[in-house]
């Protein structure tokens, strides 16, 4: 966690000051995930403090989407899409958020009334210079990339949010500290004081490289369903589980340095560890119980060889033999034929409890029967 002005935000802290801390929420997707859930809870602890959480529902800076990170422009989401996504929005950061000691701002609320006039006062506060600074401009003008005018517009919009709900404070991503910045430039140039700015770490994905998102495939969802969040995170990177544990839990640091120094020296098992994060963090989407059962599952299915309490269904015509190959892309248990016949033959294929082990064999499988494809992949075939 990095802060700008700490010196500052210290002296308002120890004087008693009771903040408003502003968490921009672009409603640009309709579902979070974990690495939404590190800012999400650094506000909470705010809260917790007796300071004012603000969530400002961006469905103006949506509808143009954020530059930052981006080789393109962003296609433009319509008004509705803006706000189905914003009522998602709400009801996962209320799975952490208090709503009754919360604000919860529109950027309607002063942007339907802005005309031309406040438009060009707002616009200037920032020289085109200092827009263009942005690396992910820099890089889009070098490879010759189109930047579109209204883009430029997005750090002045977030920025003038800070104005209209008079921010002290500021949380964002890491990769946000340019609009931050910017903002804290807007509030001056409207005679406000200048907002302090927290910025914390981003999550690395599953894959263990690029930072968390739904669309790179590598993201947990904050919605998704206890058994499959336990075993998602039980697929992490061994070398992620101490930033896990440091950027989503409550494990002191006297845990972690215990975790950290046994995976080091081996007396702490990494399977172990991940399962204890994956438990933590199943608990606090959901609920202990579900977080025990979760973890239950788990072993019973990966460990022991059980299946999992529950199988989805897939409708096929079973009224005649399949080819195992055809059957498995059919099920969507694989892409092509080819890597289906790999699957058999390295043995990962069972069909009603017999290991296939030929992939020319042909089949007629039962009503009911259960097909899987190593521990985590698993169908029940039904007659079509």
């Amino acid at each position: 966690m990095n802060c700008e002005s700490r010196e500052h935000l210290s002296e308002r802290l120890n004087r008693g000051d009771r903040l408003r801390i502003k968490f921009g929420i672009d409603p640009s997707a309709p579902d979070l995930h974990l690495g939404h859930l590190v800012p999400m809870r650094l506000l909470r602890r705010w809260q917790d403090a007796g300071h004012t959480p603000v969530l400002v529902i961006g469905d103006y800076t949506a509808r143009i989407g954020d530059p930052t990170g981006r080789s393109a422009t962003r296609p433009q989401l319509t008004v509705e899409e803006v706000e189905a996504n914003a009522k998602t929005y709400l009801d996962q950061l209320f799975c952490v958020i208090e709503p009754e000691a919360a604000e919860v701002r529109r950027q309607s609320e002063w942007f339907d009334g802005f005309d031309l006039v406040a438009v060009l006062r707002l616009a200037q506060t920032a020289t085109v210079a200092q827009l263009l600074q942005r690396s992910d401009f820099e890089q889009r003008m070098r490879g010759e990339q189109p930047i579109g005018v209204h883009e430029l517009f997005y750090p002045l919009l977030q920025g003038y949010d800070s104005v209209a709900i008079r921010a002290d404070v500021e949380l964002g991503g890491s990769d946000q500290l340019f609009n931050l910045l910017r903002g804290r430039e807007v509030q001056t140039s409207y005679g406000q004081p200048a907002q302090d700015i927290i910025t914390t770490p981003l999550l690395e994905g599953l894959d263990g490289e690029k930072k968390m998102s739904k669309s790179l495939g590598n993201a947990v969802g904050v919605r998704d369903g206890a058994v499959a969040q336990f075993g998602q995170m039980m697929s992490i990177p061994d070398p992620l589980i101490v930033r896990y544990l440091t950027l989503l839990t409550d494990t002191s640091d006297e845990e972690l340095s215990g975790v950290e120094n046994g995976l080091q020296d081996g007396s702490v098992n990494p399977r172990d560890a991940k399962a204890d994060l994956a438990q933590q963090l199943v608990a606090f989407l959901h609920d202990p119980s579900q977080a025990r059962a979760a973890r239950e599952e788990f072993f019973q299915v990966h460990r022991d060889g059980q299946l999992p309490t529950e199988i989805p269904e897939v409708a096929v015509d079973l009224s005649r033999a399949w080819d195992i190959r055809e059957l498995l892309v059919a099920c969507g248990m694989a892409n092509s034929k080819g890597e289906a016949a790999r699957l058999v033959s390295g043995g990962a294929v069972d069909l009603a409890g017999e290991r296939i082990a030929d992939w020319r064999r042909a089949l007629t499988p039962a009503d009911g029967a259960v097909l899987r494809v190593g521990a985590r992949r698993v169908v029940r075939l039904r007659a079509d």
